[in-house]
This record gives structure tokens, sequence and C-alpha cells, in this order.
């Protein structure tokens, strides 16, 4: 009788359940990163490519232009020089007359002396 009269105690005591996602009180806001580590390191390659890229490009528009201008400049020079030698030219045909080179001659002392005169037959 004395057993029966005895509480038999367990040494068995039950947990409380724990919830496996954390409540969050009102007004708290999950703290999230907008950019990756990994994302952030991307960005800034792609800047940097891209500064490069358009320095480069603003240097090659850079020399075209330098080389445009160049040739404008020689083409220019070739005209005056092509200009310079059709006057002379001119002036050549102008000069080379029978009269004005007979002109010169007497000029120079030159007289015409018919028995030293050779005619050369013509082509």
């Amino acid at each position: 009788m004395a057993l029966e009269q005895r509480k038999f105690v367990s040494p068995y005591v039950p947990e409380e359940e724990i919830s496996e996602t954390p409540i969050r009180k009102q007004g708290q806001k999950r703290a999230r990163k907008l950019f990756s580590p990994g994302e952030k390191f991307l960005f800034v390659i792609f800047i940097a490519l891209l500064a490069v890229f358009s320095s480069a490009l603003l240097h090659r528009e850079g020399q075209l232009n330098n080389l445009n201008r160049e040739v404008q400049t020689i083409g220019h020079q070739i005209e005056q020089t092509t200009k310079q030698n059709t006057e002379l030219s001119i002036q050549v045909k102008e000069q080379s007359t029978y009269e004005i080179i007979w002109e010169k001659a007497k000029a120079l002392g030159l007289n015409l002396n018919d028995k030293n005169v050779k005619v050369v037959p013509g082509r």
C-alpha cells in the first residue's frame, strides 16, 4: 500500500516548441544588402573597362582628325604647286617665241650671220 500512495515522478521535462522562423517585431525590417561583393566587383570592372575603351576611342578620333587635317593641308599645297606650274609653263611658252629670243640675242651682242646658218631637215 505504501507503494501505491507514492506518486511516480518522471525526470522527463517537456521542451517548448521553438518555431524555425524568427518572429519579427513590428516596424523592424529585415536587413538585406543591395548588392553582393561579387556584383560590386563586376560593376567596378565594367565601369573601368568602359572608361578605358571610351578614352581609347576618343584618342583614336583625335588622331584621325589630325591626320585628316594634314591630308587637307597637303592637298591644298598640291593645288597651289599645280597652279604655279601651269602659270610658269604659260610664261615659258610666251617667252620662247622667235621675236623675244631674237631681241635677247641682239641685247647680248649676237649677230645673225647667214653663212653660219644651217638648215636641218624637219622631221
